[in-house]
């Protein structure tokens, strides 16, 4: 059964649909498009810490801020971690923005389909079809271990208590 609840765009109510993950929880599965003809799914990071950065769409100022940032941090941690970010642009837009904005560290995932992510995850925003801001860190047997749904889509996450979640599983 679908919970809602919730949260804010620039101070209007939006419906956030789906349900409430928590540290403990194990990770929903997921099957999202790299580029128009492959997909990626959580299995293909199995092994791997997941960091999860979810964003309403790459083309605004706080996705592209939390993206580049998440890049810049991607070099750092190493091999062991896998840094995803899940919007529900089209691939074509995120390979776009990727190639103007020189990220390259992120592995850019689309939930434009049927939000399947966001439903999965929690963070559909029912008027919109958009997935909300959020971070989901997300050990190596797929057990989440950081969760951050913000209540407002403006804002931005806590970068350094996601990367701090990420550092305490290497």
């Amino acid at each position: 059964m679908s919970q809602e609840r919730s949260a804010t765009l620039k101070g209007n109510p939006i419906t956030l649909v789906g349900p409430v993950l928590a540290a403990g929880n194990t990770a929903p599965d997921f099957v999202l498009n790299k580029n128009l003809l492959e997909v990626a799914s959580l299995q293909d990071f199995s092994g791997k810490v997941k960091l999860i950065s979810v964003v309403p769409s790459i083309d605004t100022g706080v996705c592209d801020a939390q993206t580049r940032r998440f890049n810049e941090v991607a070099s750092q941690l190493g091999d062991q971690v896998a840094v995803l970010t899940v919007s529900a642009d089209l691939p074509f837009a995120q390979a776009r923005w990727c190639g103007a904005a020189g990220v390259d560290r992120v592995v850019m995932l689309s939930d434009y389909k049927d939000n399947s992510f966001a439903k999965a995850y929690g963070v559909l925003i029912k008027e919109l079809s958009l997935d909300m801001r959020s971070i989901f860190v997300v050990d190596a047997n797929d057990k989440i271990t950081y969760v951050e749904v913000l209540s407002e889509m403006t804002e931005h996450p806590n970068y350094d208590a996601a990367i701090a979640a990420v550092k305490e599983l290497l």
